[in-house]
C-alpha cells in the first residue's frame, strides 16, 4: 500500500469520531420466556402507520402494533456529560399501538443530550385485559425497572436515580408503576424480581386514564402515600385527554407531602411528544430538565 495512502488513512482516523459499541443503543428482552399471562399468538409486530395518517409537527410517526416480545433499548449519553441518572420511557398509543419514535426514541435522544441514560420500553400492545388495559404495560415497566437496576453497575447508572417517563397511555403505565412501588403486578420469576421495581421519580406528559371518566376524582385504585416518588407533570388545558389526570394526582402528592411540579398550558392539545411548534406547551422539556436539576436528580 502506498505510504501516502496510509498517512491519509491515519489522519482520517484521528479526525473522525467513530462510535464505540458501548455508545450504540443496546436492546434486551425483558422476560426469559413468555411474559406473564400470555396465551395468544398475535400477528407479527409491525408499523401500522398508513400513508394518509396524521403528521405531528409535519413529520411521520411510527405506530408500532402487535408487540408480543417486550424489550428495553438503552441509549447512553456521551461519557463527558453522563450524570449517572436514567429514565425508562413509556410511549403512548391508547394501549392499542406505541408511538415509538414520537414518544420513545426521540425522548431517549433528548435525555442523552442532558446527560441522562434513556431507556425505551417497548411494552405489550394491544391491551390484553379489557377491564385493566394497563396491566401488561405495568408488568413490563416493573420488570424493566428491576432489570435496569440490577444492571446499574454495568451501565454506569446510579440505582437510586432511575426514573420513569410516560406519555398518554404510557403516562398511565408510568404513573401506576410509580404509585404501586414494590407491589408487583405479577408473581416474581427469578432473581431480577428480587430487585426493587419502584422508580425514584416520574415524568408524566399528558398522562391518560388516571381520573374517573366525567368525574373530578382519581380512579379508586390510585393511592398516594409519603413513599410515592416525586413527579413532574406537563399537560394542556384543551387536551381531549383530561388534564384532571395530572391536576388531581399532583394535588394528592401535595397532600401527602411528596415533591412535584405541575405545568398546565392553555393550549396544545394532545400527542406532541418533544416535537417543537409555536405553542409554549412544546417547551416542557426545558422545564423538566430544570426540575430534575433543582431536585438533584441530575448531578
Amino acid at each position: 500500500m502506498p505510504r501516502i495512502f496510509i498517512v491519509l488513512l491515519s489522519l482520517f482516523a484521528c479526525c473522525v469520531s467513530i462510535p464505540t459499541q458501548a455508545e450504540r443503543p443496546a436492546t434486551a428482552n425483558l422476560w426469559p420466556a413468555k411474559p406473564p399471562g400470555e396465551t395468544k399468538e398475535l400477528p407479527p409486530e409491525a408499523d401500522t402507520t398508513k400513508p394518509d395518517a396524521n403528521l405531528v409537527a409535519g413529520r411521520r410517526v411510527i405506530r408500532l402494533g402487535n408487540v408480543s416480545t417486550p424489550t428495553m433499548t438503552v441509549y447512553r449519553p456521551k461519557a463527558e456529560i453522563d450524570t449517572g441518572a436514567a429514565v425508562i420511557v413509556c410511549p403512548g398509543g391508547g394501549h392499542h399501538i406505541l408511538a415509538y419514535d414520537l414518544e420513545g426514541t426521540e425522548v431517549a435522544e433528548w435525555l442523552t443530550s442532558i446527560g441522562v441514560t434513556g431507556v425505551v420500553l417497548k411494552y405489550r400492545v394491544p391491551a390484553r385485559e379489557p377491564e385493566k388495559r394497563w396491566r401488561a404495560a405495568v408488568q413490563d415497566a416493573q420488570r424493566a425497572m428491576s432489570l435496569l437496576r440490577s444492571q446499574a453497575d454495568d451501565w454506569g447508572i446510579d440505582p437510586a436515580r432511575i426514573g420513569i417517563c410516560g406519555f398518554s397511555a404510557g403516562g398511565e403505565a408510568a404513573a401506576l408503576t410509580a404509585l404501586f412501588g414494590n407491589d408487583r403486578t405479577y408473581d416474581p420469576i427469578d432473581k431480577t424480581d428480587e430487585v426493587s421495581c419502584r422508580p425514584d421519580f416520574a415524568i408524566l406528559v399528558y398522562p391518560a386514564y388516571l381520573a374517573e371518566k366525567d368525574e373530578s376524582k382519581l380512579r379508586e385504585y390510585i393511592h398516594v402515600t409519603e413513599d410515592t416518588p416525586p413527579m413532574f407533570f406537563a399537560h394542556a388545558a384543551d387536551d381531549r385527554v383530561t388534564p384532571l389526570s395530572s391536576i388531581l394526582l399532583f394535588t394528592e402528592l401535595k397532600k401527602a407531602g411528596v415533591g412535584g411540579e405541575l405545568h398546565v398550558y392553555s393550549t396544545g392539545g394532545h400527542g406532541y411528544g418533544l416535537r417543537k411548534t409555536d405553542l409554549p406547551v412544546t417547551h416542557w422539556p426545558e422545564r423538566c430538565e430544570q426540575w430534575m436539576r433543582a431536585s438533584g436528580l441530575i448531578k
